[in-house]
Parts: structure tokens; sequence; C-alpha cells
């Protein structure tokens, strides 16, 4: 079974900026409790949009890819807190307090969480977090408040019980399908093959008899037919389109165009 080389630690991250909308995407490597201070953020993962707004509360899966797009309310600041849930601590707390799954979890991977008291008086007391203080605060005392979020999230909701103490990693899953949903992801395929349950040589080995075709030239394929049908039929600016598509930078978008198309994009 593939490893995941991404290594983390408990955290408490608070988010800021305002004036322009931000757009991205995201390999979400650990569980996140998270809550919208202001403004709004629309998220797609694992085939579904979901928006969230001031005052929601939510919870997101481990091994997930995601695409964001986070507004600032007009005139004003978007700002979020989230804490992160990783494996080790998990795991600690599990051996600790002998809490297991007692089943597999087969929902969504993003939830809406009822907001309540707990969930509030909560957040309230992360303050010294957002602000400088926050950047001197112990890893003991996040690592403290990030426990205190599990056992808040398996009183108000003991069905996450099944999520957060499933410490499996990805099983082999159908690698067409999967590709065909998220090959605009800009990762590397070390991190498709974890994904699909599958060492990195394995991953090639299917890859190439199910397309007949090697995974980085079809994902390269895949990503400039979308990009001529945005710009051509549905006329994206350039500028929009190769980010959305997958690409890293538009110099090496316009080459890989212009040498698939023969002319460059924006001469579409």
């Amino acid at each position: 079974m593939p490893v995941s080389n991404t290594k983390t630690s408990p955290r408490i991250l608070y988010s800021c900026y305002s004036q322009v909308s931000r757009a991205g995407e995201q390999f979400i490597a650990d569980h996140v409790f998270g809550y919208i201070l202001s403004g709004d953020s629309e998220l797609y993962v694992n085939g579904k949009n979901y928006y969230f707004k001031q005052g929601d509360y939510r919870f997101l899966k481990r091994n997930e890819l995601a695409k964001f797009v986070k507004h600032p309310p007009a005139g004003g600041e978007f700002k979020t807190i989230t804490i992160g849930m990783d494996q080790t601590t998990l795991q600690s707390m599990s051996a600790e307090l002998d809490l297991q799954a007692d089943g597999q979890y087969s929902g969504e991977s993003a939830l809406f969480l009822r907001p309540n008291e707990l969930f509030n008086n909560y957040i309230a007391s992360l303050s010294p977090y957002m602000d400088k203080t926050g950047d001197e605060i112990s890893p003991a005392l996040t690592l403290h408040k990030v426990k205190e979020a599990v056992m808040i999230l398996l009183e108000t909701n003991p069905e996450l019980k099944n999520i957060l103490f499933d410490f499996s990693e990805p099983g082999k899953i159908d690698l067409a399908a999967f590709m065909a949903q998220n090959y605009r992801f800009n990762v590397d395929l070390n991190r498709f093959a974890y994904l699909t349950g599958r060492s990195l040589a394995t991953f090639k080995r299917d890859f190439e008899r199910i397309f007949n075709i090697s995974p980085n030239r079809w994902i390269q394929q895949q990503r400039l037919k979308d990009a001529y049908f945005l710009i051509k039929e549905k006329k994206h600016k350039v500028s929009d389109v190769y980010i959305n598509v997958g690409f890293k930078d538009l110099s090496h978008f316009s080459f890989a165009f212009k040498k698939a198309y023969g002319v460059a994009p924006s001469a579409v």
C-alpha cells in the first residue's frame, strides 16, 4: 500500500485578507474543523460543489483534493479559523481513550455542522490565535485545543467517530473514474497514485493499460482540450483558463497549447 509523504502536526490557522476574491486548490491532508468568521467560500471536492457563508461551521475529510474560491464581504475582510487534526494526535487519543471506529464512513467529504453553544464557546476561546499573540502560543497548548475540538465534535456529532478514528490509507479504486474527475488538479503523479490506492509504479502500469498512453501525456491532453473549448467556445480569458485547467504558469501553458494546436492561445 502506498504511503502519503505529507507530514503534518496539530494546528490552528487564522486566515484574514481583504479587497479581492482568492481562488486556488489544495490537498486536504488532515481532517479539518472550521468556522467562517466573515465572507463566504465556494468549495469543490470529490465531484461536488459546496457554499459556506459567514457563521457556518464545517468539517472536511482528509485525503481529498479541493478547489476553492474565497470572497471577502463588500468593504470588509474574509476571515476563517480552522483546526487541523493530524493522524498522530488522533491515534494517541484513540489509544488513550479507547476511541475506535465501529463502521465505515461512506458519506460526503465536506459537511455542514449545526451551530451549538459548545462550538460557539470553543471558537471564542481561540481569540489568542486571531491576533499577533497567536504566534507565541506554545505547541503544547495548541495540541490541547485540537484535542478539545475533537472531543466537542464527538459530543455534538458522534457519527464523526467513524471518520476521525479511521486510520486506513486510501484503498485501490477505479482509476479511470478518479482521473476523469480529478485531472485538472495540479498535483504530481505520486499524489494521484496515493489517492487511488497504488504505488507509483502500479499507478503508471495500470494507467497505460487503461488509456494506452502515459499519465503525463494524457493529463496534458485533457487539460489542453478543456482550455481550447473554454477559450474558443466560451470566450474565456487565457489568463483565467490556464490555472483553472491545471497548468502552473502561463508560459508553460502557452508553449504546450501552441505545440498542440499550432497557434498561441491568444490567437484562437
